[in-house]
């Protein structure tokens, strides 16, 4: 016991200081936006599946109007909505029936109606029963018509950047998939072409944006760089539509957005030179939960679904783990590192406690002690990377973020191991249980001119 405690300390030490290494700028090649030629950008179609969305679909319509990518299509998902998410498409993109040949090959419930707006070119509706939003994707991928499918959800907002940044990316051929950064929504400001960031707001959102801070310019950053991406994020990603109808389509899970990464994977290791990327230049904001009952309720949700994929995949994982780092990293940093250390060390106090006593005080003052260094070590390193890419806080949010910080070393880290014991639990007692986080119905003012968007 004493061999395996001594081993998950040393790694719970190495992969973080290895990610941070690995994440710094000096290994990693930046696409600095160049100029597309006329004519080569690539053709794109934006899916959003939407599902009981009112209170945050007017928001998401007038964020896809700002965009400037003419090379697009706008696919929403209405996937048998129960309120008047429907209604409000109907208004305010005035809503025309049209035919569409779909490629029917991926399986989905049954459409009701196809539309195409009569307001903006490009854009159309889906209307289908409740099937998920694995079935609601299916849907999309099928009636979509570019070579590119872009996912987003239904609270997201992009840059005005984020697909010209993703284009650049797949003009490697052998890019299939990638991702984008993605930050919360509260909190952000666009004046002209700047982003002033606030964080003047509770204290869940508060810990999420820095969160989002750590797991993305670290963590993502230094995963992509070793080909070991296993999640890109379900509110914001690219994919090869040809390869996604070879791989199946979505999966009924409760992470769409894992399972899909690891069926690319899949393919990449059947097609060696193929690979999925991670573009921290290409933006998207994402509402997140501003309760800890709905934090709660996502979090448990992302750990179950996690779960979830590691059993599926177990066998791919396994057999690959010595020589694919994507299986590496997921069963050792992931899994053995991010999931069973944590019921290894409670269950490590709590002997001790009864066994000897002043050895246990001992290993929890050590602990806090390593662990508090480490982290405060990779929070800062995470702000520093983070202002490399523009990200910044000035004046006062120099002061809320140190409060953040010390307050995340504390309070948050210990509230997220939680999530994670308790989903990892309830996956085995209740898995299918989705848990939808409530918007907060908060309304967002965007200007199509681009010359202030105040959003938090």
């Amino acid at each position: 016991m004493q061999f395996f405690t001594l081993l998950l300390l040393f790694l719970c030490t190495f992969f973080p200081l290895l990610h941070m290494l690995n994440a710094l700028p000096i290994f990693f090649y930046r696409n600095n936006s160049q100029p597309i030629l006329e004519g080569t950008h690539k053709k794109m179609s934006i899916l959003i599946p939407c599902y009981n969305e009112e209170r945050i679909i007017e928001t998401t319509i007038k964020g896809i109007e700002r965009i400037d990518y003419m090379a697009k299509e706008v696919i929403y998902i209405n996937d048998g909505s129960q309120d008047g998410t429907m209604k409000i498409l109907h208004n305010l993109l005035k809503l025309v029936p049209e035919d569409r040949k779909t490629s029917n090959r991926l399986s989905f419930k049954k459409i009701k109606n196809f539309y195409k707006s009569t307001l903006y070119s490009n854009v159309y509706v889906i209307d289908k029963e409740n099937g998920g939003k694995h079935d609601a994707l299916n849907a999309g991928i099928d009636y979509s018509k570019n070579e590119l499918v872009v996912t987003l959800d239904a609270d997201c907002i992009l840059a005005d950047d984020a697909l010209n940044v993703l284009n650049q990316v797949f003009h490697d051929k052998d890019v299939i998939a990638g991702g984008g950064m993605v930050h919360p929504l509260q909190g952000v400001r666009f004046n002209k072409n700047k982003v002033e960031r606030s964080l003047l707001v509770n204290y869940v959102t508060r810990f999420q944006i820095f969160e989002f801070i750590k797991g993305f310019y670290i963590n993502r950053v230094s995963l992509a760089k070793f080909n070991a991406l296993s999640v890109i994020s379900g509110a914001f990603g690219i994919f090869n539509k040809e390869i996604l109808f070879h791989v199946g389509g979505y999966r009924e899970t409760l992470g769409e957005d894992i399972d899909i990464t690891l069926k690319f994977q899949q393919y990449i290791l059947k097609n060696p030179g193929k690979k999925m990327v991670f573009a921290p230049d290409a933006v998207c904001y994402t509402e997140c939960p501003e309760t800890w009952k709905d934090l709660f309720k996502q979090r448990v949700r992302w750990q179950k679904a996690f779960i979830d994929c590691i059993i599926h995949y177990f066998p791919m994982l396994i057999k690959t783990f010595l020589f694919r780092t994507v299986s590496f990293f997921m069963l050792i940093d992931s899994f053995l590192l991010g999931t069973i250390a944590i019921y290894y060390t409670i269950f490590n106090l709590g002997y001790m406690f009864f066994t000897n006593l002043d050895q246990a005080k001992n290993l929890i003052l050590f602990y806090l002690i390593g662990v508090v260094s480490l982290n405060l070590i990779y929070s800062i390193f995470a702000i520093s990377l983070a202002r490399y890419y523009g990200v910044h806080f000035k004046g006062k949010e120099k002061k809320r973020l140190a409060i953040t910080i010390i307050l995340d070393l504390f309070v948050y880290r210990f509230v997220t191991l939680f999530f994670v014991l308790f989903g990892t639990v309830a996956y085995f007692i209740k898995r299918n249980d989705w848990n939808k986080v409530a918007r907060t119905g908060r309304v967002y003012e965007i200007e199509k001119e681009k010359e202030m968007m105040d959003v938090g």
